[in-house]
């Protein structure tokens, strides 16, 4: 029993469970789960061992200690609320693909407005809802970019398991699903966790382009294009093929998951693409300002790490398409882009799509360059052409 906001009447948690999740239906939470905010212990030392192997990606949030031990964040916790929206995975209006306009793809977890902000939005409700029936309520709500790993909260409170592609694959939604959660002071009975059900299958682990799934469950975030996606770096040699027409995240590990075979769900506005946005022209967005990036992509999850990453893979993108009609393009934005990276990328782009005109002006280019990272990039370009000679 709680103390509720009526002069210190006590309220049954069990109701007010019960309560909570029929809320959640009325706002839009499309699953939800509760579990004891005591340490992840297996997580801790598996995120140790992330760490030691080199595995990580750098942008986790927090101390192995505030990823795992949810009273170091709210020293009065005592459970944990998970919720689960789900998104879809088909465009109901794709748009058309021609040899003159190449086009990129967004993850589907990019489509629509930024889950942070939708995700926020409902956890805001449900924690409103919860202080109306009890004042003195202690919370911390958490989406992604807080310290706690949402996908081991998910799975400690029944959303789902947790598959060997590491996604939490939840029975109704496959592994489409944004995942959030609130911390509590309120002492909720816990659900139950649910059976993992991968058993032998390794569809995911063998389809991975990169091989980033070394063991089922865990990642190196090091080798996926996921991740690879938001560097601002060149991009390693080995993984631009690889890369293909990605322009932002990576979908494959769930895509071939029998668990999302035929996996569509449009239960929310908010995250319904945009087709021209999810799917967009490659050549305009070598040039596109930093006013029309934000205009068109600012309302996307993907927009965090800015346009250059964005702009690197298009241009990979457009090499990956041997797309001819981008040398002009591609040759003014090597000539003129004061950003190395960029300017690299379009010289290796250039000379993979492999025309005489992008090989004579690589060679032009080459003599006034000076930053030797470029130079290096341009040489690689150059090496298409003698590639091309030796066959």
């Amino acid at each position: 029993m709680i103390k509720s906001s009526k002069g210190g009447e006590k309220m049954n948690v069990q109701q007010l469970k019960e309560d909570i999740i029929a809320y959640s239906k009325e706002i839009g939470i499309d699953k939800i789960g509760f579990t004891t905010a005591d340490p992840f212990t297996e997580l801790k030392e598996r995120l140790r061992r992330q760490q030691s192997l080199g595995y990580a990606s750098g942008f986790e949030k927090g101390t192995v200690k505030e990823r795992t031990e949810p009273q170091v964040l709210l020293p009065e916790a005592q459970s944990i609320i998970s919720i689960a929206l789900a998104y879809p995975t088909r465009v109901k209006n794709p748009p058309k693909h021609t040899k003159e306009n190449r086009r990129g793809i967004f993850a589907r977890a990019s489509w629509g407005i930024d889950y942070h902000v939708v995700l926020r939005d409902r956890l805001e409700k449900l924690t409103e809802f919860i202080l109306e029936q009890v004042p003195h309520l202690k919370s911390k709500l958490m989406v992604d970019t807080g310290e706690l790993s949402d996908r081991a909260v998910a799975e400690r409170a029944g959303i789902g398991f947790s598959g060997k592609n590491t996604a939490i694959i939840t029975e109704e939604f496959g592994s489409f699903v944004y995942l959030g959660e609130l911390i509590t002071n309120i002492p909720f009975e816990p659900d139950e966790p649910v059976e993992d059900s991968c058993g032998d299958c390794r569809i995911c682990m063998d389809a991975c382009p990169t091989g980033a799934i070394v063991e089922g469950g865990q990642l190196n975030a090091q080798r996926c294009l996921a991740y690879l996606t938001q560097t601002k770096d060149f991009l390693p040699d080995e993984f631009r093929d690889k890369l293909g027409t990605r322009v932002y995240g990576c979908d494959t590990c769930q895509l071939v998951c029998p668990r999302n075979k035929r996996i569509d769900f449009h239960n929310h506005r908010e995250f319904e693409p945009d087709p021209e946005v999810v799917q967009p022209k490659l050549k305009p967005m070598l040039r596109i300002s930093n006013r029309e990036f934000r205009e068109k992509f600012g309302h996307l999850s993907g927009f965090w790490r800015g346009k250059n990453p964005l702009q690197r893979n298009a241009i990979i993108a457009l090499a990956h398409y041997k797309d001819e009609t981008a040398v002009s393009e591609l040759i003014a934005v090597m000539q003129e882009d004061v950003r190395p990276v960029i300017r690299g990328t379009a010289a290796w782009a250039l000379g993979k799509i492999g025309t005489d005109e992008a090989y004579e002006a690589i060679e032009r280019a080459l003599v006034k360059e000076e930053d030797e990272r470029v130079r290096v990039e341009m040489e690689k370009g150059l090496r298409f052409k003698l590639e091309k000679v030796g066959k």
